[in-house]
């Protein structure tokens, strides 16, 4: 276990501690720590604050649910985020086998069985997955994709994602209707229209880019979605469609006015971005926006065109969010991405119903096999089920109230719990540092430490402190894969269980306000989850 940030910061300063707080003095001594007072006021009014950072998470594509690493992996993130629904690719793709008009069998004994079943659907495996998923109280968000290979209108039109799905538009919309049909009543058949009332189906994924073959990609995407959302509807009126779920929240404004002039049904708005996104493809402006404001860019953009279109009341959902779409393994597998979590929630609270982490769990396979576990997957859990900091980044800001006091401060979040208690985020942000696909481990820190010096009103003087903390020496595996020299390839199982406890998260530290007060230092890429006893 590494030595905690504030011992070995006051030891560094030549500070001493008392009740948990580093030493005025010893902040003075270096002014390379940054200094913020913050004022916090238990009686002070409050507003909603709704975990929407935690309601759904991404995945790595449907067939993939069925692998035991996969739903173990669901199973820890359950537990750390209590999340609602799960959200993948491919639920229509050939390997699950949803869609097979001149399905046969080679088993000779059961060619009987096959001649008397007149069904081209097989859900089987769609009924494993799903079934999988709501045994850990995790409800399916159905994206409805891909195209099967025998309703496509051009069976050679495939993505390079692995598995090579196909993109293209139906050959045959009487088909694709039938299908939609079936499904949906299939699923109410097996798990009843009160539980899939509740699930949220969203039509095909990112159309704009190449994830949709149709041209031109949006007048066919439109038509698509008004097969599917009526389809749907006519199965029972009380199922949730919605879309367009774009790439780089695009097509919001037309994608409105479109449904509203045909009246297709639409029960929510979804789209996507990553904060590496730029702005001339997302704001289409030339502005040079940081990777610690896109996101919210973004959001607060398609948050003001659904206020603005004959919508206004529709939930917005982005059906995918990350730090980086591009495997960065000094970004999403690093402490980085708890100050940028946390300040993106700080930014985004209010605007947005759900923003759904892309993904979940490292089990993901898009670009092929992983060939090693920190290769800058989207995932909290490392291949091998090893804990990244982004898992105990999660887990932490989960403590977090559900109703948040105002605060002037870009560092900080102050809630309070259903029982009354304060819950505080802070956190360091600094750009990250070894941009690119290829894992650097940073030479020195990435920026000074800052040190927040908390006034509680309201609360106990001598109130009992908790302390989480993620940052470089805190539920940081990156630091002990770069010490055992960044192996690349296959870990041996020494390797990994090494790496799954140093990728634990760090066990609580413990203090008591003095006189209300209290001052916590968080290094460069820290966060730190501050849980105030009444």
């Amino acid at each position: 276990m590494h030595p905690g940030t504030l011992r070995s910061l006051a030891s560094a300063l030549a500070g001493t501690f008392l009740a948990g707080s580093l030493s005025l003095s010893a902040v003075a001594q270096n002014p390379a720590v940054t200094s913020t007072d913050l004022v916090i006021d238990a009686h002070s009014a409050t507003t909603p604050f709704p975990h929407f950072w935690e309601k759904t998470f991404g995945s790595g594509r449907a067939i993939l649910a069925l692998r035991a690493d996969y739903r173990q992996d669901l199973h820890t993130v359950k537990l750390a985020t209590d999340f609602q629904s799960i959200r993948f690719h491919g639920i229509l793709d050939d390997e699950v086998g949803v869609y097979d008009p001149a399905r046969q069998t080679k088993n000779p004994g059961l060619e009987a069985q096959a001649a008397n079943d007149a069904s081209i659907y097989n859900f089987f495996y769609l009924d494993e997955i799903y079934d999988g998923l709501l045994a850990e109280h995790v409800k399916p968000y159905v994206e409805l994709s891909f195209m099967p290979e025998k309703l496509a209108s051009k069976p050679n039109s495939l993505h390079t994602f692995t598995g090579n799905p196909n993109n293209s538009p139906p050959k045959d919309y009487a088909a694709w209707d039938a299908m939609m049909k079936a499904l949906a009543t299939h699923l109410i058949d097996r798990y009843g229209i009160d539980e899939v009332s509740t699930w949220k189906f969203e039509v095909w994924n990112e159309p704009n880019l190449d994830f949709w073959g149709g041209e031109p990609k949006q007048e066919t995407y439109f038509k698509l979605y008004d097969h599917t959302a009526r389809d749907l509807k006519s199965v029972s009126p009380r199922l949730q469609v919605g879309g367009p779920a774009t790439a780089q929240a695009a097509w919001v404004t037309p994608f409105l006015a479109h449904v509203h002039a045909v009246n297709a049904p639409i029960d929510f708005v979804s789209t996507h971005v990553y904060a590496n996104d730029t702005a001339p493809n997302v704001l289409h402006t030339d502005e040079d926006v940081p990777r610690q404001t896109m996101v919210y860019r973004a959001v607060k953009m398609v948050h003001d065109q659904v206020l603005a279109s004959p919508y206004p009341q529709l939930p917005l959902i982005f059906s995918e969010y990350n730090a980086s779409y591009s495997n960065e393994p000094n970004v999403t597998d690093s402490t980085f991405i708890g100050p940028w979590l946390a300040n993106t929630i700080r930014l985004c609270d209010g605007l947005t119903d759900s923003m759904d982490y892309w993904s979940f769990s490292d089990v993901f396979d898009e670009q092929g096999v992983v060939r090693t576990p920190f290769y800058g997957g989207f995932g909290l859990i490392a291949a091998e089920g090893i804990p990244k900091p982004a898992l105990n980044v999660f887990r932490s800001l989960h403590q977090l109230g559900d109703q948040r006091i105002a605060l002037d401060s870009d560092s900080a979040l102050a809630t309070k719990t259903t029982d009354g208690k304060l819950v505080l985020a802070l956190w360091n942000y600094a750009p990250p540092t070894g941009i690119g696909p290829t894992y650097t481990w940073p030479k020195g820190p990435a920026g000074p430490p800052k040190t927040f010096t908390l006034n509680l009103k309201h609360v106990a003087s001598n109130a009992s402190v908790e302390v989480l903390r993620v940052d470089p020496d805190h539920g940081n595996v990156l630091k002990a894969f770069d010490a055992m020299g960044r192996p690349p390839g296959d870990l041996m199982p020494a390797q990994v269980e090494q790496l799954r406890a140093a990728g634990a998260m760090a066990p609580a530290e413990h203090f008591r306000l003095h006189d209300g007060k209290l001052e916590l230092t968080v290094p460069a890429h820290g966060l730190a989850v501050v849980l105030i006893g009444k």
